[in-house]
């Protein structure tokens, strides 16, 4: 496994234990309204409400850049969910396709672009993993988001 892009925290996965569930659509324009639904349906039954809207508007751009950016068959998507915190990995099979991590001076300018600035605004990390060493086969754009901690 090699990093291409990371936040400073930059592991996919957490701490062990949680539960994962997969979910592989084909790389269709219906793909990111799919994989919404899955994800804010896997975080209203794990008590994680406070965090499906952030995970609805992100798992939607990270899929629908794969949709549009790349030519692979499945687009798969991965969540794991543990007590405090859920990571959400889109994984393609365009290891090539790999994106930009945003400027924001750039992004301003464009009228598209600003999906992983929203990534990057909402995640408490997010980056890009390439898998399969030196033989890559397939990339990965993942993001975690976290519950506050309650004040004590």
């Amino acid at each position: 496994m090699t990093h291409v892009h990371a936040t400073a925290r930059s592991a996919p996965q957490g701490p062990p234990g949680g539960e994962i569930y997969r979910l592989a659509l084909p790389n269709t324009s219906s793909a990111a309204k799919l994989s919404r639904d899955f994800v804010a349906s896997l975080l209203t039954i794990s008590r994680h409400r406070g965090l499906v809207d952030d995970a609805r508007l992100c798992v939607t751009e990270v899929v629908t850049n794969a949709h549009r950016h790349t030519r692979t068959s499945l687009i798969r998507v991965r969540v794991t969910v543990r007590r405090r915190q859920v990571t959400v990995s889109v994984a393609d099979d365009d290891h090539w396709a790999l994106p930009e991590p945003p400027a924001f001076r750039e992004v301003c300018e464009r009228e598209g672009g600003r999906g992983l600035l929203i990534v990057e605004q909402l995640a408490l990390a997010w980056g890009m993993t390439v898998l399969g060493g030196s033989f890559p086969y397939r990339k990965a754009v993942w993001f975690t988001l976290a519950r506050a901690r309650p004040t004590p």
